[in-house]
């Protein structure tokens, strides 16, 4: 099934994507439903107020009042929150959007040397940071590998608010002033990221840094930073919907809906014999193989028996995520394996048009456990 794109509707969302990530809202729906509404009357041609009034001149200037971190999306580890700073300027961008699909240019691997003791540095930040988590093992080494260092001292400036993006920005050290309009905001002491955003969305950076220190920065230049993370992500999601588009369970939600449990999806690997569900746990997530067999084994007594083999686009744990009740299998790794991962809030929040395919299981897997132990006492193998 094809789906043909509206016009506008990738800049609207890429949009909409910023003012999320600046803001940080606790409520996305109300906080949706807000900018929306105030974009739809700005276009009607209404005065505006709020959000949208603060932060921006139309509907495309990319997001409301700036988050608490002014220099970009920023890390969870760097500057305290400051009174947010509005922006009303909007600059043209040289480089043009980036768009992971039409990007078929043949890449050559880049590679900066570094100390091992520098690798598991820079490794141990990235991996903490959202934007890398979508990355496999390999293609976070082969982030780490393209970062060149930067060495600063006081003084320096790193990046000018108002310029075009080039470097992504990983800090190893030393102390640096964030400012906004030409007034300070905050200050990263020696931990967290920066440029980001500008290079995602081809907006001009949004804050100016400078060094109060000797300090060391990694930096990923543009166009890797973009071939690494952003096309691995549209990979990953394509895969991810190639691999629920397969999964029966799911035949009941549309295209929309898969996309969004494929955008919840994270990649986790199990080594032969790691136990991927131990039976009586509380249930926290549900399973979908990439790559691999997992045996399914249930325990009564001092009997344990194989209940199933799931393999290559199969999937278990969905079962118990429904009836909240513990885990009545476990789960175990047969050789390295691969697992795109539904943790429950997700589940909960995206899987309601096939609940109902799943409760009418129940019935079925109980009696299926029940025939293999010879009781009628009710267990159900795909928890």
């Amino acid at each position: 099934m094809s789906f043909q794109i509206p016009a506008g509707l990738t800049g609207l969302l890429q949009d909409f994507t910023v003012a999320v990530l600046r803001n940080k809202p606790p409520d996305l729906v109300k906080f949706a439903a807000e900018y929306f509404g105030q974009l739809q009357q700005q276009q009607a041609g209404g005065s505006g107020s709020g959000m949208m009034q603060k932060s921006c001149k139309g509907p495309r200037t990319a997001g409301f009042a700036k988050s608490p971190d002014p220099s970009e999306e920023g890390s969870s580890r760097g500057p305290s929150p400051v009174p947010p700073q509005t922006m009303n300027r909007r600059k043209s961008v040289a480089s043009e959007r980036y768009d992971p699909e039409a990007d078929t240019a043949p890449y050559t691997k880049v590679v900066h040397i570094k100390t091992e003791e520098q690798r598991q540095r820079l490794n141990d930040s990235i991996v903490n940071i959202l934007l890398f988590r979508s990355l496999d093992p390999d293609q976070i080494q082969e982030c780490i590998d393209a970062m060149f260092e930067r060495k600063v001292s006081p003084g320096d400036l790193v990046i000018k608010e108002g310029d075009d993006g080039d470097n992504f920005y990983v800090i190893d050290n030393g102390t640096y002033d964030i400012f906004v309009g030409g007034k300070k905001q905050g200050v990263y002491n020696g931990t967290g990221f920066f440029g980001e955003l500008a290079l995602m969305y081809n907006q001009p950076r949004a804050a100016t840094i400078v060094a109060t220190s000797q300090g060391t920065l990694w930096a990923m230049e543009r166009s890797i930073f973009r071939r690494i993370v952003l096309k691995s992500a549209y990979n990953k999601r394509k895969m991810f919907e190639s691999l629920l588009e397969n999964v029966p369970l799911l035949k009941s939600l549309n295209a929309y809906e898969r996309m969004n449990v494929a955008d919840a999806l994270v990649t986790k690997y199990y080594q032969d014999g790691d136990m991927v569900i131990k039976q009586g746990d509380a249930a926290e997530c549900m399973y979908f193989v990439e790559h691999g067999t997992v045996r399914i084994v249930a325990r009564k007594g001092e009997v344990e028996k194989e209940v199933a083999v799931v393999q290559d686009g199969g999937f278990f744990g969905e079962l118990a995520l429904v009836t909240h009740k513990p885990r009545a299998a476990s789960a175990i790794a047969v050789g390295k394996i691969k697992c795109a991962v539904l943790d429950v809030a997700a589940f909960e929040r995206l899987m309601g048009p096939a609940m109902d395919i799943m409760k009418r299981n129940i019935p079925m897997y109980e009696e299926q456990m029940a025939n293999i132990f010879g009781t009628t006492q009710p267990l159900d193998a795909r928890q």
